[in-house]
């Protein structure tokens, strides 16, 4: 009977949370969520949902024929994620991405683990370790761990702290913005499902404005580090706006800057020099997220430089960025193929702080950390997804792959999965060819590990 066996403990109500709850109950097993927040809050959160996108709303490229994390995607939605289902349900026009309407994301995350029968979600802060008769623990608290249960962690595993920080970009209201001078195009026209082609905001600078933009970036006043932020590095994918801009001219414009692809409907025939792109942050339409301007400036100074960006010179601004420590685990050396901690194998990680970046990897942590639960909760043994997977690439980067002396976190990306073959009678394949061969072989040997799992489910059954 269902109500004799333990429950699987899961700390932490995030994306990694969230879906590894999901999974357990989709073996049918009960799961107790800890979520600790509105009990204690963040300086990130803003509600007490369950998976609450804190930075970007957006799951980003949703190829899967040319892009990792669309093949991770593709993946996912094939293994009944909760998070995959959420964001194909309240998408908003990104181009080929895959943005969702925050709110819209989360209340549904959370109306499906509060409306499932296993599931047990308790609100309250997990202090430490806990305790032994939680006989299997999924620990996914994500970038903002407690400090007690951070030290709590790094006092069981002996390891020194790493950490970087996180990003959150400003969204402005789309009724501030002026569309004299700025205009709806995305890059090269490229169109998604419930888009036109016309999804991204876009701002232009000439030469001039850019290089005032930079030195107001760089000499602007930046918020104080706090003591235990001071010695904290930054993590390459989420450098704030005036970092980038302190290492050259040139930086931003090759970067979320870059104007290639763009042309200017109010003036064809010149082509702009920089381009601040908007991309929409909700259903309605009515917020847009500066992509890419993640920043320690000052709200004030935030305001009054980003207004002289042509077309917001009367912008206002539901939300102003920032960042935020965010902490992980040296899993590389931590923890085993299964995601348990191998000093204490009752203890699984899962999430960013396992050391993945992004919302889909932290989500994909998740399913397999739940996946792993429930077969070893039935007295069975799940054999991980085959590394020339996205799900399984990932993992094993986490666990192995990468090298402990110098872990970073990593977002999904081909350079995790083995080269694929070469097809006979070539030399190499490279460009479109190699990443639809290295999406095809993924999507392939995902459904074959599938299929063997669920035979050797239904035979163990």
């Amino acid at each position: 009977m269902i109500n004799q066996i333990s429950p699987i403990h899961i700390i932490g109500g995030g994306l990694a949370g969230s879906e590894a709850a999901w999974q357990i109950t989709r073996a049918k097993l009960p799961v107790v969520l800890h979520e600790m927040r509105p009990e204690r809050g963040t300086d990130a959160h803003n509600t007490d949902g369950l998976a609450e996108l804190v930075c970007s709303n957006s799951f980003r490229s949703d190829d899967s024929t040319a892009n990792a994390v669309g093949v991770l995607h593709e993946e996912m939605r094939r293994c009944g994620s909760l998070i995959l289902a959420a964001g194909d349900a309240h998408k908003v026009p990104a181009g080929g991405a895959l943005a969702v309407d925050r709110d819209g994301f989360s209340r549904a995350v959370t109306e499906a683990l509060e409306q499932e029968p296993l599931v047990t979600i308790e609100r309250g802060e997990v202090v430490g370790i806990p305790p032994k008769d939680w006989d299997s623990v999924i620990i996914a608290t994500g970038p903002l761990t407690s400090p007690r249960l951070s030290k709590a962690i790094l006092d069981l595993t002996g390891e020194d702290a790493l950490a970087f920080f996180d990003a959150i970009a400003p969204i402005i209201y789309r009724d501030s913005i002026n569309f004299d001078k700025a205009w709806f195009q995305s890059r090269y026209d490229k169109t998604s499902d419930g888009g036109d082609g016309k999804d991204y905001v876009n701002l232009p600078l000439d030469n001039a404005q850019y290089l005032a933009f930079i030195d107001a970036l760089i000499t602007g006043k930046k918020t104080d580090f706090k003591e235990w932020e001071e010695n904290t590095p930054y993590f390459e994918g989420c450098l704030p706006i005036e970092v980038m801009a302190a290492r050259g001219p040139e930086t931003l414009r090759y970067g979320p800057m870059k104007p290639v692809g763009l042309t200017n409907p109010h003036n064809p025939t010149v082509k702009d020099h920089a381009i601040v792109q908007l991309r929409q942050d909700n259903a309605l339409g009515t917020l847009f997220n500066m992509v890419g301007f993640q920043t320690k400036l000052t709200y004030g100074e935030q305001t009054r430089i980003f207004r002289t960006i042509p077309g917001l010179e009367n912008a206002r601004f539901a939300r102003l960025g920032g960042l935020h420590r965010n902490t992980f685990i040296n899993s590389p050396r931590l923890l085993d193929e299964y995601l348990r901690l191998r000093s204490a194998p009752r203890l699984r990680f899962a999430g960013q702080i396992t050391g993945v970046e992004g919302y889909v990897e932290s989500a994909a942590i998740g399913l397999l950390a739940g996946r792993f639960a429930a077969a070893e909760r039935k007295g069975q043994t799940m054999k991980a997804p085959p590394i020339t997977t996205g799900l399984g690439a990932l993992l094993g980067h986490i666990t192995g792959g990468a090298d402990a002396d110098t872990f970073q976190p990593m977002n999904v990306n081909f350079g995790l999965f083995p080269p694929p073959p070469i097809p006979e009678g070539k030399r190499k394949i490279k460009g479109r060819e190699r990443k639809l061969a290295y999406a095809t072989r993924a999507l392939n040997d995902l459904e074959r590990w599938l299929s063997g799992m669920l035979h050797t489910q239904g035979a163990a059954e």
